[in-house]
């Protein structure tokens, strides 16, 4: 169904916080804080904080991940009135690793506009500063918090060819790189942490060069990881088997035809014309 973002409706907006410098909000964001009629925030102590740097006084609700389930009704009560809404996390962009996927889905559910201003959100510095985003990259956001789950999670995505970017907190760091360096093998990293902070720093090299420079880390920490770039020996299959691969991943068969073009380096039309002879 389509919806036009600017026809009149109350809307929720999604407004991008500061991740580090107060300077990094946009007049945008100031400007929608200050018309709203109320804000979903994460904490409203830091909220609170944002809007006294900026002289702005408003109506905050608390709304975080335990409780953003009871805030659908007071939500939408405030847009059946006519109201707007504005939602914020501590830091960053809402919904992404923080709250808010509830209340957008709640407005999108009962009609209402719902709108992301563009902002502030650590990963897209990360992937920049990192040396690694020089292609198609998958965020990840935070690895289960449990050894059993996150080693699992990081064999689903071994093969993946594709640079990851996972958010860490720093207690776990460690762990998470040696369970990477073991599952994945000594690849090329880069920490990046406190972006847009007085302590902002990047530290890259292979897993097992980080680990020894990462004694106590601290701060808000963005893990870049580059993709598997190991090439595949795919010789002892016949293409029929080879293309049943990609096919079981999900893939249809005019994506398997490509992709075992470029794994073989062989023309396209000849997979193709065994494919379906086949």
């Amino acid at each position: 169904m389509s919806q036009k973002s600017y026809d009149g409706k109350p809307t929720l907006y999604i407004v991008p916080t500061p991740i580090g410098n107060m300077e990094d909000i946009t007049y945008r964001a100031v400007s929608i804080l200050k018309e709203v009629d109320v804000i979903f925030a994460e904490d409203t102590r830091v909220t609170r904080e944002l809007l006294k740097h900026f002289e702005i006084k408003k109506t905050l609700i608390s709304s975080h991940l335990y409780n953003e389930n009871n805030n659908q009704k007071k939500e939408i009560k405030y847009l059946e009135q006519g109201k707007n809404i504005a939602v914020v996390s501590d830091r960053g962009t809402p919904v992404i690793s923080d709250p808010g996927y509830i209340l957008v889905k709640e407005a999108i559910d009962k009609n209402y506009n719902v709108v992301c201003l563009p902002g502030s959100t650590a990963l897209i510095p990360a992937i920049v500063m990192s040396g690694l985003g020089d292609g198609p990259f998958t965020f990840y956001g935070f690895l289960n918090s449990k050894e059993t789950k996150r080693k699992k999670e990081l064999e689903e995505l071994k093969e993946h060819k594709f640079t990851l970017i996972f958010y860490e907190a720093p207690h776990r760091i460690d762990k998470t790189l040696e369970n990477i360096k073991n599952i994945f093998g000594d690849r090329k990293i880069a920490i990046v942490r406190e972006i847009s902070k007085k302590y902002e720093e990047v530290i890259r090299g292979t897993v097992s060069e980080v680990i020894k420079q990462i004694n106590n880390i601290k701060g808000e920490i963005v893990l870049v990881v580059e993709g598997n770039k190991e090439k595949k020996d795919f010789s002892s299959l016949s293409i029929i088997d080879h293309i049943n691969i990609y096919l079981k991943e999900g893939k249809d068969s005019k994506e398997a035809i490509k992709l075992v073009a470029k794994d073989r380096e062989i023309p396209k039309s000849e997979v193709y014309n065994l494919y379906h002879k086949g």
